[in-house]
């Protein structure tokens, strides 16, 4: 039961770290009104530069999609625990292989 929760635990840890690329990205104001926005394409995706804030944000996205255990994987390929210790070089080839998942 423990290890279920650790693995629960670590999910959550990768979505607040997604949520708080997002809200950085934003600016953080609370006057800013939330737009629905569409899901950006993939086209989209790759045509634009690997930043933290956007692999943060796509990794949240697959971890709403289910995908916890493959983006801890993922993360793990890369010899790191969380998304703030991937090297910023390896940002392209996370962002290619975590779109994919």
């Amino acid at each position: 039961m423990g290890s279920e929760l650790l693995k629960i635990a670590e999910g959550f840890s990768i979505v607040a770290e997604g949520l708080r690329g997002l809200a950085r990205a934003e600016g953080g104001t609370k006057e800013k009104a939330v737009k629905a926005q569409p899901p950006a394409t993939e086209k989209a995706q790759q045509e634009s530069p690997a930043t933290l804030e956007g692999i943060r944000a796509l990794m949240a996205q697959k971890t709403q999609e289910g995908k916890s255990k493959e983006i801890k994987e993922l993360l793990q390929k890369y010899g790191a625990a969380k998304l703030s210790a991937v090297k910023p070089e390896d940002y392209p080839a996370l962002m290619q292989e975590a779109q994919v998942l």
